[in-house]
């Protein structure tokens, strides 16, 4: 297949596109760099088969794309570091981008894959999330521009697929994490582990205790590819690793595998932070055969080898 990943440069979109080249499809690659790392792409522009246009999903697609037969749509600024310097630009993105990447599908007839978000719950008070949870969401909070955007963009993905006919899937990413995450990202895990490395205390929100479900990349990837081959028009499916930790028990794990001797600083909890974060996937299983394959511990000890390497380099 000829596919266009938008977001490609970014840390899940680059794995996708080396995954599917793996596979021989035909890649084109859509990113404005916002977030998106070249190197990233560094031995992806070396592929015959791959190829790269830089542009934002904010204006239409542009023409030389030519036809491919699916899309999938990761462009976005996904940590919430970033996206709070940023966040008309976010919220652009997640909603003008979405409906670009749309109206290209529509014109096209090309199949659709958008990758949205666990933030869709906001801070939820159902545990562990069902995709039929409606949610809890601040709209006028500052994460607003991220959680709201999404949430706007799945009503536009399922009334194109109503009213156009395109053929849609709605992935629900839960955190990820794995090799090829930015050190600024300042999401937990790479976060935690760049800070021990370079022994400077371990920053906590609040005390700790609020919890989240980190799932590796890898499985990741496989997820969205399932989601293009038998979760089109499923409706959203949560694809994340079920396995809830405390933020200050993944802080101790890094400490101890990285540097024993680093220090924790408890720091202000951000507002809206949600408490408690974990994906029900009956649904994935269920629907795509899907269910992660790595333990954190495994993804963990991955990305720390990696961040050394990187380190070293």
């Amino acid at each position: 297949m000829r596919i266009l990943v938008t977001g490609g440069a970014g840390f899940i979109g680059a794995h996708l596109c080396v995954d599917l080249l793996q596979q021989g499809h035909e890649i084109v690659c859509l990113d404005n760099f916002v977030t998106g790392k070249k190197e990233n792409l560094a031995e992806l522009l070396r592929q015959k088969k791959f190829s790269l246009i830089v542009h934002d999903v904010c204006v239409p697609l542009p023409p030389e794309i030519g036809k491919v037969d699916l899309v999938y749509h990761l462009a976005a600024i996904a940590s919430p570091w970033k996206y709070l310097e940023q966040k008309l630009v976010t919220l652009k993105t997640n909603i003008w981008g979405t409906y670009h990447a749309l109206e290209y599908c529509r014109a096209n007839k090309s199949a659709f894959v958008f990758s949205s978000t666990s933030e869709v719950y906001g801070d939820p008070e159902e545990h562990p999330q069902k995709e039929e949870y409606w949610g809890h969401v601040n709209p006028i909070g500052p994460r607003a521009c991220y959680d709201e955007g999404k949430r706007v963009a799945e009503s536009m993905v399922v009334n194109y697929q109503e009213t156009h006919g395109v053929q849609c899937a709605i992935a629900r990413i839960f955190n990820t994490f794995g090799p090829q995450m930015a050190f600024d990202d300042g999401r937990p895990v790479i976060n935690f582990i760049v800070k021990a490395l370079r022994s400077e205390p371990l920053p906590i929100h609040g005390d700790g205790q609020q919890t989240r479900s980190f799932c590796y990349v890898d499985d990741m990837v496989r997820g969205l590819q399932l989601m293009a081959e038998k979760g089109m028009s499923k409706g959203p499916i949560n694809i994340g690793n079920p396995d809830e930790r405390t933020i200050l028990s993944i802080a101790e794990l890094v400490r101890a595998k990285v540097n024993p001797k680093a220090a924790f600083t408890h720091i202000p909890r951000v507002e809206n932070d949600p408490q408690r974060r974990c994906p029900d996937i009956t649904k994935a299983k269920t629907l795509l055969g899907w269910e992660p394959r790595v333990s954190f511990e495994e993804g963990l000890m991955r990305t720390i080898e990696w961040v050394n390497k990187v380190v070293q380099e």
